[in-house]
Parts: structure tokens; sequence; C-alpha cells
């Protein structure tokens, strides 16, 4: 695996590697917290085991990392790849001492991949590829004879309350986003399953599955829970470029996030794909 292969998703580069990596970076321990439990869904899809090798695609800050080297222990082996170099600081720094972990700055598009993995996992880690196809297929390269693929990806915007809800009631203060192409780049890239099982089976992949999950994610105070949804998500990005409307906004985001207020804190639907295929 080199490090000097080519980034082929340089918009994406500059991003993580700029704001949008910083406040993930910053933000990584109420950050996972609020996605670990679908990760663990997809973990338990792919059933990874004792002493098998695991790339972890998208990794982030580590955390999905940390868990597959659990899984897999010492006579396993588990390598993280990211475009971000301000979370992969962080994921090393969690790492620190773990000799079946490594982590790389990498395009999983491009890189070179030099030792047949077990199994390859992302948690919400492969929705931005330039070429999901072309990405798909070095994985596919990647994996060996019988290895298998196990991710998961945010369903419809609509369908993800704890994203979309913030949004709505900012849009009273705050110009909406430009329209995008639904399939450019992005969170809600896999939105569709029918995209999915298509660029899998050109990639090469069979023995598809693909399942819907709904679950509540968040638990946090409400403070915490406005915090995070100015600082990430669609809501987090314009404020990023137009810091001005922050004021205005917070009182609108604090009022529809205390509706979904519990016992156990802001719990809000969230829904995703969890994500299976295998390389014959």
């Amino acid at each position: 695996m080199n490090e000097a292969d080519p980034i082929a998703n340089q918009a994406q580069f500059e991003y993580w590697n700029d704001q949008g990596g910083r406040a993930w970076a910053e933000l990584q321990a109420v950050l996972d917290r609020q996605i670990a439990p679908l990760g663990v869904r997809a973990l338990a899809a792919l059933a990874v085991t004792q002493g098998e090798r695991i790339l972890d695609v998208g990794c982030g800050c580590g955390d999905t990392s940390l868990d597959l080297a659990r899984r897999v222990g010492p006579s396993g082996a588990v390598t993280g790849i990211d475009l971000s170099s301000h979370m992969l600081e962080v994921a090393k720094t969690r790492a620190a001492g773990l000799a079946n972990l490594r982590f790389l700055q990498a395009d999983a598009q491009t890189v070179s991949f030099e030792t047949p993995f077990d199994a390859a996992f992302s948690r919400f880690g492969v929705m931005f590829f330039a070429d999901p196809v072309a990405a798909f297929r070095n994985i596919h390269a990647a994996l060996r004879n019988g290895g298998r693929i196990g991710f998961v990806c945010w369903r419809a915007p609509a369908e993800n309350v704890w994203m979309m809800a913030p949004l709505q009631a900012a849009l009273r203060y705050v110009p909406p986003p430009p329209p995008d192409d639904p399939e450019a780049p992005g969170p809600f890239a896999f939105a569709r399953p029918e995209r999915i099982r298509a660029i899998l089976t050109d990639a090469g992949f069979t023995d598809l599955r693909i399942e819907a999950w709904n679950q509540d994610v968040g638990g946090f105070d409400l403070k915490t829970a406005v915090m995070l949804a100015l600082r990430v998500g669609p809501l987090g990005r314009i404020l990023r470029e137009a810091p001005e409307h922050r004021e205005n906004v917070t009182g609108a985001v604090r009022d529809v996030l205390a509706g979904y207020d519990t016992a156990d804190g802001v719990k809000m639907p969230s829904a995703s794909w969890i994500v299976t295929a295998r390389r014959d």
C-alpha cells in the first residue's frame, strides 16, 4: 500500500482537510456516540472473526477501526484509511500501542493494496467517492477470493430527521443551499438502493444484501444536541460558510430539538442501509 498513490477525489480531499475534517476531529467523542449504534449493526452483519485482516474505509477518527481491532484480536490486523489528516491524527493517538492496527491517509479509489483482506468495512465512508464503481472495484481487488464487504450508509434526507429537522428550522433565517446532484459525492449519494446494487454489481460483487435500518440516535442533553446541529451536517456546512446567521438560527434549532427531548436525552430518527456483499 503506497501513500503516494494519487488522490482521485480532490474536492473531498480539500473539504476533509479543512474545516470539515477539523470539526469532526474536534467533536470526535460526541459524533462517535451519535452514530456508533449504526456502525455496530453493520459490524454484526459483516460478522468479523478473530484473526481476520480488515480494511476500514473512511475510518475517520478511528472509532470503528478500534472496534475492529478488538474483534480480530492480536492474530488479526486492521488497516484504516481516510482522506483527512485531521481525523487521522486523532485516530493514531487513540490507537497508540495497538500492534494490530495502522492508519494511512489514502483515497480508496486509487490506493495500491499489497496484501489481500478478508473483509472491508465502512461506517458512512463510502458515499464520497468521486467514481464509486472504480472505488469499489479497487476494494473488490483488495479482497481475497470469498472476501466480504459490509457498510452502512444514509437513506434519503427526508427520512433522516436528526439531520434535516434542524436545517428546516433554520431555513427561516438562512438561504437554502443550492440544489445538488443527489448522486454527487456526499452523505446522501447512496440513498437509492437501486444505485447501490448497480454500483456493487458493476464492481464485481455478488450475494448483495441491502437492509433498511431505522434507529433513533443521540441521547445528548439539549445544549449538546443544539451545538452538534450547528456544527455538523447540512446546517453546519451552511453556517461554516455564513457564520453571521448562527445567532439567528440557534433559538429555532433549540425549539425543534426540544420536541425530541426525552428522559434519555434528545433522540431523533435516523434511516440507513446496511449493505453486505461478497467477492466470489
